[in-house]
């Protein structure tokens, strides 16, 4: 019988790859994994109970927040802000995130939590898979000191961990601390994340492309261009290749590194500057896409190495198999 290795023994195993952390990156590791089982619980039980639908309110770009939105930014905060080890919390639901410096156990804390607590949330209404994504950051500054800028907008390379929980069929937490990728699935009848997918590899090619067709007349030529090569018939490279979009970032993706993928969602005339937020959906999800033998552009520059400038900055984004990313680039080229 294979046993199992939950995430908890899993971290603890690894933890002598961060000497320098003395276990608290561990257990801010433990503390989202607690987090991710309570939103689970409220994910699975959403069509029975009175959390679906809006609260009234916009989020910090004027988007409806959906009640499990603000649910799910709820228990992740307060997670950390119990574990002790996050000093600050940078959320898509919080204009200026949340500093946990204030309270007695995180005022020495060393790590700064970027997350989308809920991810494609408007799909919870019609039973779609939903996530969270989240990025870790060790803190650049003193311990005791005010924290700065330079915490608070560190580059994609700095990231010690990045993950994302899917809320599926199956609910499954994918992380990487920079040496490779596992996944964890949830076992509902011992409530443990549960070893599933070690040392996950996206495949270098793949025949799935994922774009929000619907925006075709706003993209960029070369997006087009590539679009039209994906729908073209050619046996010798297996075309045409298929089009999946659920509309959930972290669904996209995690199809597209388990099975092989390009996930593209460019700046448009509408968003010059792209959509997806760099802090908490790029970066974590474009290191993960690199442990993971991917590649992850915005279509002019790599994503882990964008200077951030705010929390909520936008950048368009190119991820997914190695080989279908370089071919976007080379159509974005020759445009």
């Amino acid at each position: 019988m294979k046993s199992l290795k939950t995430l908890g023994q899993f971290i603890i195993e690894k933890q002598t790859d961060f000497p320098y952390a003395k276990g608290e990156l561990s257990r801010l590791l433990r503390d989202i994994g607690i987090a991710a089982k309570i939103v689970n619980r409220e994910v699975n039980k959403a069509g029975l109970v009175d959390i679906l639908g809006t609260v009234g309110d916009t989020n910090v770009f004027g988007e409806n927040q959906k009640k499990l939105d603000v649910y799910a930014d709820e228990q992740f905060i307060a997670a950390l802000k119990d574990g002790g080890e996050c000093c600050f919390v940078a959320s898509e639901e919080q204009e200026e995130g949340v500093e946990l410096t204030d309270a007695g156990i995180s005022k020495n804390a060393k790590y700064i939590v970027c997350i989308d607590p809920l991810d494609g949330s408007s799909n919870i209404e019609v039973n779609v898979s939903v996530g969270t994504i989240f990025s870790i950051y060790r803190r650049i500054s003193q311990v005791g000191e005010a924290l700065t800028q330079e915490d608070l907008l560190q580059t994609g390379v700095r990231q010690v961990a990045a993950g994302y929980i899917i809320y599926g069929s199956s609910t499954m937490l994918v992380y990487t601390t920079g040496k490779g990728v596992n996944g964890f699935t949830l076992d509902p009848s011992i409530g443990e994340f549960c070893l599933s997918h070690p040392n996950m590899k996206i495949p270098q090619q793949g025949h799935i492309y994922s774009v929000n067709e619907g925006n075709y007349l706003k993209f960029p030529q070369g997006v087009k261009n590539y679009i039209k090569y994906c729908q073209e018939e050619d046996a010798a490279t297996n075309r045409p290749y298929t089009s999946r979009y659920i509309g959930s970032m972290v669904a996209d993706i995690h199809r597209n590194l388990l099975l092989g993928g390009v996930f593209i969602y460019p700046q448009t005339a509408l968003q010059p500057k792209g959509k997806l937020r760099l802090m908490y959906e790029c970066n974590p999800i474009a290191f993960i896409i690199e442990q993971a033998g991917g590649k992850a552009t915005t279509g002019t520059e790599r994503i882990l190495e964008i200077e951030p400038e705010e929390l909520h900055q936008r950048v368009p984004a190119i991820l997914g198999s190695t080989d279908m990313v370089n071919k976007v680039l080379e159509f974005l080229d020759k445009s």
